[in-house]
């Protein structure tokens, strides 16, 4: 078997000769499969956490909410979510990383079921609560699982099913909130939370019939299991034992007692990182914090008062153009999914970013002039902010996140960079109705813009290509 030798630095590094060189990746329906069912848990994140868009226009109405309540009611996930973010490493590295993906859905179950029967704010808040620590697992492990498990030539194609999936729970809730409109006004929500219930059990079942990550077996000192994991998701048998080598290596590295190991990481990633981790958690921290903060999560959870802005009044064409946006962020979350292994993370999310900035700035432009051909401008204009935001910024700062920290501070790295997410996504979804009576909506949209040019020029400065490289040879991309 042969292998590339990287020496962008001087310093030769091995490669996988993968097809990802050659820019067609080889499928491996092993690896595929792992990785769809540990994804498919966060279709119930992305479920409950956008569910709020429509359901809030009927859960103000029965229980008589504020809009400071609904404010705070849409966000608080977020906020929540922070606990079992940080969490989630330890738990992934405890419990191992399928354990903990059980463990998520248990509590999106009983949180969707709590939602369904609360018949007060702060019942609503507590169920809330009990969702956002499944979500919290959820996309942390998820995102560590299919970057370990998946091999270099489909790492980008795989690790992007999350964002995949979350936008399918998205596109889910929408149609939701649009098949359950018109029940009566203290029914209707309720079912929509309420058919979140059943699903979680059944993603529990089918989580433990995958394997665990090889890189937690190997952490564990269980060799022989973690090599008959990578036989089946590498391409040859010689791939996986170097594979496993490198793992090894990479495991030896901190040279720490399982007890100590937490708190090493911890002190390794913020006080005493070296200047490649420093640079991997700038780059894990900034692609976090400029995916939400270009203002995704405005759109996800108040794009109907986004139309009703631009001139819509019927609440079925309000939540009829929400679902349309759906559409399109699905269809093109499968742009990334598939483009990821053969161009690369750095030109998609360069031309993402790019588009972001754009499209956001243009709803701010068509908000302002207002009349009809407005309306069908700002409808469109979100549909290319969908499109632009999904082609890279959406699946990939996951992605990318993932891949590039290094194995002994992964699942803690990535929950550190999930944690600045969510954080930020909550800073955006609490505060957007209140910052648009202080700057006005188009106000919003045209600093969301600014932060997308920012964004863009970050990845231009700071983001190398990780395409084909393994996940042992991070260190060496980044020691420059």
């Amino acid at each position: 078997m042969a292998y590339d030798v990287i020496a962008d630095d001087g310093a030769a590094a091995p490669l996988l000769a993968s097809s990802a060189n050659s820019g067609k990746p080889r499928w491996n329906m092993y690896a595929f499969a792992c990785a769809t069912l540990a994804s498919m848990t966060t279709i119930l994140m992305g479920y409950n956490l956008a569910l709020m868009s429509g359901a809030q226009l009927f859960i103000r109405q029965d229980l008589g909410l504020s809009d400071a309540q609904i404010e705070v009611l849409a966000g608080s996930i977020n906020v929540f979510m922070l606990m079992s973010i940080l969490a989630a490493g330890w738990a992934a590295d405890l419990l191992g990383r399928r354990g903990t993906l059980v463990l998520a859905n248990v509590f999106l179950m009983a949180g969707a079921l709590a939602m369904s029967l609360g018949n007060s704010y702060s019942a609503l808040m507590a169920a809330r609560c009990i969702t956002s620590v499944g979500s919290g697992f959820s996309v942390v492990v998820t995102s560590v699982y299919n970057a370990e498990i998946s091999p270099a030539s489909m790492r980008g194609f795989l690790s992007s099913f999350l964002d995949m999936f979350i936008s399918l729970g998205l596109l889910l809730s929408y149609v939701s909130n649009y098949a359950f409109a018109g029940l009566p006004v203290h029914l209707g929500w309720r079912i929509m939370y309420g058919v979140g219930v059943l699903p979680p059990v059944l993603l529990a079942v089918g989580v433990l019939a995958m394997p665990e990550s090889p890189r937690w077996l190997a952490m564990r000192g269980r060799h022989a299991d973690a090599r008959a994991v990578l036989v089946h998701t590498s391409d040859t048998p010689a791939e996986a034992d170097l594979r496993l080598e490198e793992i090894k290596q990479a495991v030896r590295e901190p040279q720490v007692s399982d007890g100590d190991r937490g708190s090493n990481v911890w002190k390794e990633l913020l006080m005493r990182p070296s200047a490649s981790v420093r640079r991997i958690l700038v780059c894990v921290v900034g692609v976090n914090f400029f995916q939400q903060a270009s203002g995704i999560d405005a759109l996800v959870l108040y794009s109907p008062l986004v139309f009703r802005k631009a001139g819509m009044s019927s609440d079925k064409a309000v939540l009829g153009a929400t679902v349309a946006a759906g559409v399109v962020k699905m269809c093109f979350v499968l742009v990334a999914t598939l483009f990821s292994d053969r161009l690369g993370r750095r030109p998609l999310l360069l031309a993402s970013t790019a588009g972001v900035a754009v499209s956001m700035a243009s709803l701010g432009v068509t908000l302002c002039v207002g009349g009809a051909a407005s309306m069908a401008a700002s409808v469109l204009s979100v549909l290319a902010f969908m499109a632009a935001f999904s082609i890279g910024f959406g699946p990939l700062a996951g992605t990318y996140s993932a891949e590039i920290i290094p194995l002994r501070l992964r699942a803690q790295g990535a929950s550190l960079g999930t944690a600045v997410n969510r954080l930020t996504s909550a800073l955006v979804s609490m505060t957007f109705i209140s910052l648009a009576d202080a700057i006005t909506m188009p106000g919003c949209f045209f600093l969301y813009a600014g932060v997308g040019a920012a964004a863009c020029a970050f990845v231009y400065a700071r983001m190398p290509e990780t395409k084909g490289r393994s996940l042992e040879d991070m260190d060496v991309l980044f020691a420059k």
